[in-house]
C-alpha cells in the first residue's frame, strides 16, 4: 500500500469544498502496483502535476516545450524529466525538474505532495511516474520563469475540462484552424492506433484544445487519470479504444519479454533491459503517433 501524504488542515482551509474533496480523493489514491525494478535507471523519469485553485476551480500547471528542441518542439508538457543519480527518489526528480524548468523553488513550504500515479511509457521509452502536488500560495506563480532552451511558455488549464472538454469554452483558447489547433472539433478529438505487437490491442490518443498547443499524448493520458480520480467520474467521451489495455502491468511485461528475447538472440550472458533494441515497429509507430 502506498504511503498517504499528510496535508495540514490549514493548507486546505481556504479551498472550496469541491477542491478539498478532489484533493482528498487523490491523496487516498492507491496506484497500480508495478515492479519496474528491472528497468534501467537511466530510463526512469517523473513529472510534476501541480494543482492549485483559482477562482474556485482546480487548475493544472503546464508548459510548452521550446521550439528549438529536437524532440517534440512546441508541444505541451508537464514539468519533469529523467531521474538523476543524485535524486533520492522519484518525488525529488519531479520537484528538481520543476525547479529547473519553471523556477518552482525547491522544498517550497506551500507545495504539498498529494499522491503518485502508476508509471506511463513515453515515446523515448522512459517510464514516467506522475507526482501530483497541491500549491496553496498562488503568489509564487508570478515568479515562475521558463528555462531558456527548454520551456517556451508556462500556462494552466482547468482540470475538470479534461473530463468535460466543453468547460474550456470560457478559456482564451488557441484559434481553430491555427497551428496550435488545426482540427475541426471545438474542444477535443481522438485517433486510434492499432497495436498488432500488443495482442492486437488498440490505443486511443486524446487531444484537448488549450490556450497554447494541443494537450495530447502522454500529458493527456496522465491528466485524464488525475481528473478521473479527483472528480470520481468518467470523462464525457469514450476514454479507451476497443480492446485497449487499461493497466500498465501487461505493457511492461511485454516490453521486458521482448528485451529478454533480444538478450537471448544477442547472446548476452547477463540479461539487461535494452529498450532501444528489439522493439517491434508497432510500438515504435504507436509512441510516435501518441505525440502527434
Amino acid at each position: 500500500m502506498a504511503l498517504l501524504h499528510e496535508i495540514p488542515a490549514e493548507a486546505l482551509n481556504n479551498l472550496s469544498e469541491t477542491t478539498r474533496t478532489a484533493i482528498e480523493r487523490l491523496r487516498r489514491h492507491q496506484p497500480e502496483e508495478v515492479d519496474f525494478s528491472g528497468y534501467p535507471s537511466n530510463k526512469l523519469a517523473a513529472v510534476l502535476v501541480l494543482l492549485y485553485e483559482k477562482a474556485g476551480e482546480l487548475r493544472v500547471l503546464l508548459t510548452t516545450r521550446d521550439k528549438s528542441l529536437r524532440a517534440h518542439p512546441g508541444q505541451v508538457a508537464l514539468p519533469g524529466g529523467k531521474v538523476d543519480a543524485t535524486d533520492a527518489d522519484l518525488l525529488e526528480t519531479a520537484y528538481r525538474e520543476a525547479h529547473e524548468e519553471v523556477g518552482l523553488p525547491r522544498h517550497y513550504p506551500h507545495v504539498y505532495t498529494v499522491c503518485t500515479l502508476r508509471p506511463y511509457i513515453a515515446s523515448s521509452k522512459l517510464l514516467v511516474t506522475p507526482v501530483v502536488a497541491l500549491l496553496t500560495d498562488l503568489s509564487i506563480l508570478d515568479t515562475l520563469v521558463p528555462s531558456p532552451g527548454e520551456v517556451d511558455r508556462i500556462f494552466d488549464h482547468p482540470l475538470e475540462a479534461i473530463l468535460d472538454p466543453s468547460l474550456a469554452a470560457k478559456e482564451n483558447l488557441a484559434p481553430k484552424g491555427s497551428e496550435d489547433w488545426p482540427y475541426e472539433d471545438d474542444f477535443h478529438c481522438t485517433s486510434d492506433v492499432e497495436l498488432p505487437w500488443l495482442g492486437n490491442s488498440t490505443y486511443r490518443m486524446h487531444r484537448f484544445r488549450s490556450r497554447a498547443y494541443a494537450i495530447k499524448g502522454l500529458t493527456s493520458d496522465i491528466l485524464i487519470a488525475v481528473a478521473e480520480i479527483a472528480y470520481d467520474r468518467p470523462p464525457a467521451y469514450d476514454r479507451h479504444a476497443p480492446n485497449q489495455l487499461r493497466t500498465f502491468a501487461p505493457i511492461l511485461r511485454i516490453l521486458l519479454e521482448q528485451v529478454a528475447v533480444q538478450d537471448v538472440v544477442s547472446g548476452t550472458s547477463t540479461p539487461t533491459p535494452k529498450v532501444e533494441v528489439g522493439v517491434p515497429s508497432g510500438l515504435a509507430q504507436a509512441v510516435v503517433n501518441a505525440t502527434k
